[in-house]
């Protein structure tokens, strides 16, 4: 839960004077937030947060000196802090993501407004005042964006298995890594799977690309009217809702505009609760770490229907809360890490016939 009562201490870090105190005049005007100090680069940060201990960084991923990718590789080890990246749409903020930063929000660059850049801002420093940084992650070095994808085994289900099954997964703050351990340990003939990770407009795309080089599944950004099938994962677009949709024996990924559903578009409840109307064909749903209660109920609903379901255990979860509801809820039929979600699935998979 998150505490109603104690303030949180921010550093913002930014080499631009400008988007300095932008930051910290904007978030000082919200409940909780106390920002504590300013820093003008990773060198600057890693004095003051020895001086000030925040309990949350800001920080912008491109810097003069040392970056912010450096930063978090040689200091988030031996000091594990909540670290948000403020980011221009830049493919390295996921390389950042793998060096332990919690989450991110997109820099205001003229496609949305100062004030939507802060509440964002906002809401995931709540978030990453409660959040977990794993320290074996940290250890790990992070995987670069130009790695072969590792060697998976296939398979060894059959062709008919394989291509009527359709698997939902959905996640939020720590997900984009936590997906990624699920997703690189899947053989490339696995069946289809459709992913809501939340996200700023223009990194789902970017998310996507990394993925593919990185897992032996195609990997892509869908669009309206994508077909679902054995050896593609499709990533839910920004800012869209996203449904499966059955047309006769095929299913097609619906992507469109609409309310956001527990405050998020898209929603990991909407593409749920589309799988468990409409797939007749047995189905997976995986919700993983994240703050809030997206997914739960949609996830209950494809249980409901028939669905095997997976929950990210605590231990893992860099935010215990969407698995967490799901779990409280009756909607989680086994838990696992997200290093173990990958074999869990596969070992159902083989159940099937």
């Amino acid at each position: 839960m998150l505490s109603q009562q104690k303030p949180i201490r921010v550093l913002v870090v930014d080499d631009s004077l400008v988007a300095r105190n932008m930051i910290t005049k904007g978030l000082e005007s919200y409940p909780r937030i106390q920002v504590v100090g300013t820093a003008i680069n990773a060198v600057d940060a890693k004095t003051k947060i020895a001086q000030l201990t925040p309990d949350v960084v800001t920080m912008d991923v491109e810097m003069p000196g040392m970056n912010g990718i450096d930063f978090l590789k040689s200091f988030l080890p031996q000091h594990p802090i909540p670290v948000i990246l403020v980011s221009s749409l830049n493919l390295r903020v996921f390389d950042a993501l793998a060096a332990g930063a919690v989450d991110f929000v997109r820099k205001p660059d003229g496609t949305e407004s100062t004030s939507s850049f802060l509440r964002s801002l906002y809401s995931k420093i709540l978030v990453a005042s409660c959040a977990k940084i794993r320290r074996e992650t940290l250890r790990r070095p992070a995987p670069s964006s130009a790695a072969a994808a590792p060697q998976v085994a296939s398979s060894g289900l059959s062709s008919h298995v394989l291509d009527n099954v359709i698997i939902g997964l959905g996640a939020s703050t720590g997900g984009t890594e936590a997906t990624l351990e699920v997703l690189k340990r899947l053989p490339a003939d696995t069946p289809g799977i459709v992913i809501v990770q939340h996200m700023p407009v223009g990194f789902t795309k970017m998310y996507a690309d990394r993925l593919n080089r990185l897992c032996q599944m195609e990997v892509r950004e869908a669009v309206n009217g994508d077909e679902i099938h054995r050896g593609l994962a499709l990533i839910a677009p920004a800012d869209y809702q996203a449904r499966v949709v059955r047309m006769g024996s095929r299913y097609t990924l619906a992507c469109q505009s609409g309310e956001k559903v527990s405050g998020h578009r898209p929603s990991v409840d909407v593409l749920f609760s589309s799988m468990a109307t409409s797939v007749k064909c047995p189905m997976v749903g995986i919700i993983m770490t994240g703050m809030g209660r997206d997914g739960a109920t949609g996830l209950l609903q494809m249980r409901q229907a028939g669905a095997y379901t997976i929950g990210q255990d605590q231990d893992s979860c860099v935010v215990y809360g969407m698995p967490a509801v799901a779990k409280e809820i009756g909607a989680v039929t086994v838990q696992a890490s997200c290093e173990n979600i990958a074999s869990v699935l596969m070992t159902h998979l083989k159940t099937l016939k």
